[in-house]
């Protein structure tokens, strides 16, 4: 299948929608799309795995590097897509239209229609971002050929309602684990309650809470920390005193320190439980001191904003390279089974893209 991506941005994007790609399928999307891009004559096409990597060799002083993954999340009833008519404008409305079909279709649209633009560009259309990072669609490309994803600087186009996020937060995921020891409750002065030695941890959680609002600036962006038990699991019968109890924790922590510092910050403030980490991402710095990232936020117009939340954006910062979300579609429908996009949310994105990739460049450097 061969898809009109010179055509009309709102029809691509509905075909796009319409084919499914839920993550670990993203074959028949992928080969639409290598089959689509390789009908370009000003554009060199690389495929590795279900991840296709087009870019302009124009010699430019700078290269933009624009990313959007393929895949989307199960399907819950909620395609073929349709569009819905609002007080506020026509949206288009199924699974993948937020999370990110949309800016997959602005990036297809301009790599078509933009044969010469100012700066050279990569696109890239990659595979699994929704699950492991072991799939991740990036990551393999990194390890295939690192030089595919060259850049001056980054965007990647999750939704942000047209307005630039800079950089992301890191997250880190963590249990903590209490040793009691069981007994028949009727006699619960024999054991020990091992939910009950939850307390002390749920203290600092809630002192950590209270001291302060946790700003940090990095850049010139202030992010929201958060620390956060998330899961309790304990005991093992209704007349039992539990002998273990464990609470999982959430750590979403400023791009202003490493993953490795943020490890170490938690262990010395649960340095009294067993502490097992379950997940631990770095985060990225915006680059918003970058000329580069400078120059597009100016053409954007809009003031950037912090990125709640982690992306692949961190992914380009552990390879030394700043990078921006920007991209159609508000992240709150992402993942929702009413998941939806308003459709001119597309050309604002497709046109902020276009003016500042042609424009002229004196003075960015």
């Amino acid at each position: 299948m061969q898809l009109d991506l010179a055509g009309d941005l709102h029809d691509l994007f509905r075909d796009i929608v319409d084919i499914r790609s839920e993550s670990l399928h993203e074959d028949r999307l992928a080969d639409a799309v290598e089959e689509s891009l390789r009908a370009l004559g000003h554009l060199s096409v690389t495929r590795v795995g279900n991840s296709i990597v087009a870019a302009t060799n124009l010699g430019r002083d700078s290269r933009v590097l624009i990313a959007g993954h393929l895949d989307t999340v199960p399907v819950a009833d909620n395609l073929p897509s349709h569009v819905e008519t609002r007080d506020d404008g026509d949206y288009l409305v199924g699974r993948g239209t937020c999370d990110m079909k949309g800016g997959v279709a602005v990036a297809l649209h301009l790599a078509a229609t933009l044969t010469a633009p100012s700066r050279d560009v990569t696109w890239v259309f990659y595979e699994a971002e929704e699950i492991a990072a072991e799939h991740n669609g990036l990551l393999r490309l990194r390890s295939h050929d690192e030089s595919l994803l060259d850049c001056d600087l980054a965007i990647l186009m999750e939704p942000t309602n047209g307005v630039i996020e800079g950089g992301c937060q890191g997250t880190m995921r963590f249990t903590l684990t209490t040793e009691g020891q069981a007994a028949h409750s009727a006699r619960s002065w024999a054991g020990r309650n091992a939910i009950h030695d939850l307390l002390p941890i749920l203290q600092i959680l809630q002192d950590w809470q209270a001291d302060g609002d946790h700003l940090v600036e990095v850049d010139g962006l202030t992010y929201h920390e958060g620390l956060n038990a998330t899961m309790v699991r304990g005991g093992l019968a209704g007349n039992v005193v539990p002998p273990e109890a464990t609470v999982q924790i959430n750590y979403r922590f400023a791009p202003d320190k490493t993953a490795k510092q943020a490890e170490q910050m938690m262990r010395t403030l649960f340095a009294d439980w067993r502490m097992d980490v379950l997940d631990l991402s770095s985060p990225a710095r915006p680059g918003l001191d970058q000329p580069l990232a400078q120059s597009f936020a100016r053409s954007v117009g809009t003031t950037p904003m912090p990125k709640y939340g982690w992306t692949d954006v961190a992914r380009f910062f552990e390879m030394g390279r700043p990078a921006l979300n920007f991209g159609p579609g508000d992240a709150m429908y992402a993942h929702k089974s009413d998941e939806c996009c308003k459709l001119s949310s597309l050309d604002d994105c497709a046109r902020a893209l276009e003016s500042w990739l042609c424009e002229d460049l004196e003075g960015d450097h």
